[in-house]
C-alpha cells in the first residue's frame, strides 16, 4: 500500500520573505518599484495561488508587447507585473496588481530565448525569463567549458542588457525519485500526486523515470500496483499510471513527520511563489519560484522546456516527487544540479500542463 497519512496541516500555504531574483540575488520590493508613479489603485493582497490566478487575467488582457512577466512578492503579498508603459501600467492597477515599468518587453526577451535556442544549445546550460531581473538569465553548470563556454559568453554578450550568463556548482541531470518511493525494474522514482482520469484512479511522475508500459510497486521487488500508460521525455517530462490493483490513493503528499498535506488543487507557479518537494531521497524541503518556462539542456539530445525553475534542493532519487504550495499541487521533480547540503537549482515540470494533456484532475 503506498503509505500516504491523512491530513496534518502543519504547512502554511505562503511563508514571508522578500522577492529573489533567479539564483538567489535579492531584490526588495522597494528597490523593484523605485521608478513607479504614485499609483491610483491600491495594490490587493493576495495569496499565492489567487496572485497567480491574477496574473492568468492579466496575461489575457496585455500582449507580449505590454508586459515582460509577472512576480508574486511574499513579504507585501501582492503580484508586481512588469510593463513596458503607463498604458499597460493603468491596466494592472485597475486590477489590483503593482505595475512596473521595465525596459523590454516579453516579446524581446522571447526574441532573446530562440537566439539561444538557435546559436547555443550546448548541453549542461538552461535559459528562462526572469521578470524581477527583466533579462533572459543563462545558466552553465560546471559541464560547460572551454570553447562550449566561450560560445555561449559570446552568444549572451550579443544579446546586450537582455541577458546574463551565471554559473551553477554541479552537473544538470534527471533526479530518478521523489515523495512516496515507487520502483520499476530495478529503479527507483516518486509518486508525484494521486490524479483521476476517466473515473479512474492514477498517479502522475516524471517521464524520465519510465516507458510506457512498464509497471510500478511501492515496494523494491513488490507486486505490481499500477501500469506507465503514457510517457513523455524529453520535450516533456511527465508521465502517467494507472492504478491496476486496489490501494489507497489519497490527495495527499508524504511530509515525512508523521503527517501529510492534503492536496485540493493544481495550481499554475508565479515568480517569487513559496514552494515545498517532497521526495523519497531527501524528503521534505522549502524554497522559491525563480523562473518560468525555463529550457534546461540535460545533455543527449535530453532538451525539456516549460519546466519550472526554483531554489528547492534535490539529490538523486528525488524525481517525479510532489512540488506543492499549500493545497495546492504546482509540479513535478524533474532534475538539477547541486544538492541539499550545499543547494542547488532544482526544475520543474507543470503539473497543469500534465493534467491538461491527460485529461485528469487532482482527486
Amino acid at each position: 500500500m503506498l503509505k500516504h497519512r491523512r491530513i496534518s496541516r502543519k504547512r502554511a500555504a505562503v511563508s514571508g520573505g522578500a522577492v529573489v531574483a533567479l539564483l538567489g540575488a535579492a531584490v526588495t520590493f522597494q528597490t523593484a518599484n523605485a521608478s513607479d508613479d504614485v499609483p491610483q489603485f491600491e495594490a490587493r493582497v493576495l495569496s499565492a495561488d489567487a496572485a497567480g490566478k491574477l496574473a492568468s487575467s492579466l496575461d489575457a488582457k496585455l500582449t507580449d508587447g505590454d508586459t515582460a512577466g509577472a512576480y508574486y512578492d511574499a513579504e507585501s503579498r501582492t503580484l508586481v507585473v512588469t510593463v513596458v508603459d503607463e498604458g499597460a501600467a493603468a491596466t494592472v492597477r485597475q486590477a489590483g496588481g503593482t505595475a512596473r515599468v521595465v525596459e523590454h518587453s516579453l516579446a524581446e526577451l522571447k526574441s532573446a530565448r530562440q537566439t539561444l535556442k538557435t546559436r547555443a544549445t550546448i548541453p549542461g546550460t538552461s535559459w528562462a525569463v526572469d521578470p524581477v531581473t527583466n533579462k533572459v538569465v543563462v545558466t552553465a553548470d560546471s559541464t560547460v567549458k572551454g570553447a562550449s563556454w566561450e560560445k555561449l559568453d559570446q552568444v549572451v554578450k550579443g544579446l546586450g542588457g537582455k541577458a546574463e550568463l551565471k554559473r551553477a556548482a554541479g552537473t544538470f541531470t534527471p533526479f530518478v525519485a521523489g515523495g512516496d518511493a515507487i520502483h520499476s525494474g530495478g529503479g527507483r522514482c516518486s509518486l508525484g500526486f494521486n490524479v483521476v482520469k476517466d473515473g479512474e484512479p492514477h498517479f502522475i511522475t516524471a517521464g524520465h523515470c519510465g516507458d510506457t508500459g512498464s509497471s510500478w510497486s511501492d515496494t523494491r521487488g513488490g507486486e505490481p500496483v499500477g501500469t506507465m500508460v503514457d510517457s513523455q521525455f524529453p520535450g516533456n517530462d511527465f508521465a502517467l499510471v494507472k492504478y491496476d490493483k486496489d490501494v489507497e490513493h489519497p490527495s495527499a503528499v508524504n511530509l515525512y513527520d508523521g503527517g501529510s498535506q492534503e492536496i485540493t488543487q493544481a495550481a499554475d507557479a508565479t515568480v517569487g511563489m513559496r514552494v515545498t518537494r517532497s521526495g523519497s531521497t531527501t524528503q521534505v524541503h522549502e524554497g522559491e519560484v525563480t523562473g518560468l518556462d525555463a529550457t534546461v539542456n540535460y545533455g543527449n539530445g535530453q532538451i525539456v522546456e516549460g519546466l519550472i525553475q526554483t531554489t528547492v534542493c534535490a539529490e538523486p532519487g528525488d524525481s517525479g516527487g510532489s512540488l506543492f504550495s499549500g493545497d495546492a499541487a504546482v509540479g513535478l521533480t524533474s532534475g538539477g544540479s547541486g544538492d541539499c547540503t550545499s543547494g542547488g537549482t532544482t526544475f520543474f515540470q507543470p503539473v497543469t500542463e500534465a493534467l491538461e494533456a491527460y485529461g485528469a484532475q487532482i482527486g
